[in-house]
């Protein structure tokens, strides 16, 4: 039987669990955003892997970055980033046509 403690403990981490995802990768991602000129003239158009404040891959696809990376990584510990100029490649816009 589970106590109130840890029933606790296991609710707040399946609620959590995405927003410490995103906590942990925020560095990765302000790495690409403070590099990215540097990152795009050496890998453009190509799907970089970031780990910390590192590139530890470069592939030619998204599938293939990820594929080959969790082979030796664990989910959630690293970021596939395609490498292009702009804000484009990170950017999503969303329409409606709904008014409120």
């Amino acid at each position: 039987m589970i106590n109130r403690y840890d029933f606790f403990c296991l609710l707040l981490s399946t609620i959590f669990k995405p927003l410490i995802h995103f906590i942990m990768l925020k560095e990765e991602f302000d790495f690409y955003l403070k590099n990215q000129a540097e990152l795009v003239e050496k890998y453009k158009g190509k799907f970089i892997v970031i780990k910390g404040k590192q590139v530890i891959g470069v592939y030619d696809t998204e599938i293939l970055a990820y594929s080959e990376t969790i082979k030796n990584e664990e989910l959630g510990t690293f970021l596939i980033q395609e490498c292009q100029p702009g804000n484009e490649s990170y950017t999503q816009t969303f329409r409606t046509r709904v008014i409120f």
